[in-house]
């Protein structure tokens, strides 16, 4: 399948060239030309199915002409060596598990699946080393850096705000070495993004090297994380639940939103989306007025979601055709405070026994507000709760168990690069650390 730029003065590139690339040369995200509608008879059956069955059915649709069957299958059961369980939470909510991988998050799907794809590429070609730039306000940093560790022909490079991540989530990315180079930058998440963007405009430094992205900009990440909302949908119809299905999603870049957009445009028979904001709600305030306004992002606690320019918008724009009342007619949006989310935390803790992050919590607040009785609604809780320790124990005032997988992370040393917002410093450090 040939992939096209949501700008549209780019030519339509292979499946390749629009992973190893990320970004196209008109500064648009690749688009794939169609999007698979998959048979009637697999939603029928999809309860019988496992998540392994089900994603590989949806990456043969994806990626099946481009990468022979057994080594697409093989990426597949790789990435997705853990469960992503549905678990009720109350009457009518669920919550789906989105961090029981390496890194306790659900960007753990997508950046293992990339780094998998990303290194079959570059073994087939035997081209160059492969320099990865990745922008992070928290979890794809170390979903991206984990997921990439060790791989041989891969550099990759974190730009992460300084004091603006937890502690759990920058020792998951500036303690590893190796291949994996952190860059502290002094800035927001969107600064960070804003020099990622900028080295892929730059034709000296692309002639130098062979950079790509493991934002959700880049393809191979934000198309797989369409596997777990065909999963998620599977859960429930095991229990006779197949209609009237909603899902409710903490959106920040807005590429896990799009990717369950793309799992509806595929057939998957969800009724409704909502997209749950903290206080940088441009998103939100869009499908409101139809006006997109991006700004400058402000620090929240659910710190993944303080994006004030998400990139993923131009591929949602891009999907609806720019309509503003066909995308309104699928997501509704909504916007919790600190001390919203907070509350929420303590409230379903104490009410359910049950432990959410405050990305989580967002997307449950938004649910609970967005939710008709007669729906079943789904909302992804997309992190472990111990990846913001101090937080959510001040919200239900007991210490709660770090697991040991995220707990060896913290006894490492940390490496870091301190870097300005600035470019031409950005620039400079790309081609010494290379």
């Amino acid at each position: 399948m040939n992939y096209y730029s949501t700008n549209q003065s780019a030519p339509v590139v292979s499946l390749r060239e629009a992973v190893v690339k990320g970004l196209a040369p008109d500064k648009g995200l690749y688009m794939p030309e169609s999007i698979p509608h998959l048979p009637e008879v697999f939603f029928d059956e999809i309860g019988r199915f496992g998540l392994i069955t089900i994603a590989r059915t949806v990456a043969r649709a994806f990626f099946g002409e481009d990468i022979p069957q057994t080594k697409l299958d093989e990426i597949v059961a790789d990435t997705l060596n853990f469960d992503i369980p549905l678990v009720k939470v109350e009457d009518g909510i669920y919550a789906l598990e989105l961090f029981h991988g390496p890194t306790f998050a659900f960007k753990d799907v997508g950046a293992r699946f990339m780094a998998r794809m990303l290194s079959y590429f570059v073994q087939e070609q035997r081209q160059e080393e492969v320099k990865v730039l990745v922008a992070t306000s928290g979890d794809t940093g170390s979903a991206v850096a984990n997921g990439f560790l060790g791989v041989k022909g891969i550099r990759v490079f974190v730009l992460y705000p300084s004091g603006k991540v937890s502690d759990i989530q920058e020792a998951q990315f500036t303690t590893l070495g190796k291949n994996i180079v952190a860059l502290e930058i002094d800035g927001t998440f969107d600064d960070c993004q804003a020099l990622v963007k900028s080295a892929f405009m730059d034709e000296e430094l692309n002639l130098q090297m062979n950079l790509t992205s493991a934002n959700s900009i880049n393809v191979a990440r934000f198309l797989p994380q369409s596997f777990y909302y065909f999963y998620a949908y599977a859960q429930l119809a095991r229990q006779g639940i197949s209609t009237d299905v909603i899902l409710s999603v903490p959106s920040g870049n807005l590429g896990n939103l799009t990717a369950g957009l793309f799992a509806k445009r595929m057939g998957l028979p969800v009724k409704r989306f909502i997209a749950a904001n903290n206080r940088n709600d441009v998103f939100r305030e869009y499908l409101q007025s139809g006006k997109y306004t991006p700004r400058p992002s402000v620090q929240t606690i659910a710190n993944a979601m303080d994006v004030g320019s998400p990139s993923n918008f131009e591929r949602i724009l891009n999907l609806y055709g720019h309509s503003h009342e066909a995308i309104s007619k699928d997501i509704s949006g909504y916007r919790f405070s600190d001390e919203e989310i907070q509350s929420a935390i303590k409230g379903v803790y104490k009410g359910s026994n049950y432990l959410l992050d405050p990305h989580g919590a967002c997307a449950y607040l938004a649910l609970k507000k967005g939710r008709k009785a007669s729906e079943a609604g789904i909302f992804l809780a997309t992190a472990h709760p111990a990846k913001f320790k101090e937080t959510v124990e001040s919200c239900i005032a007991k210490e709660i168990e770090i697991p040991k997988g995220l707990g060896a992370f913290m006894k490492q040393k940390k490496q870091s690069y301190p870097l300005p917002r600035n470019f031409a410093a950005f620039k400079k450090a790309l081609i010494n650390l290379s």
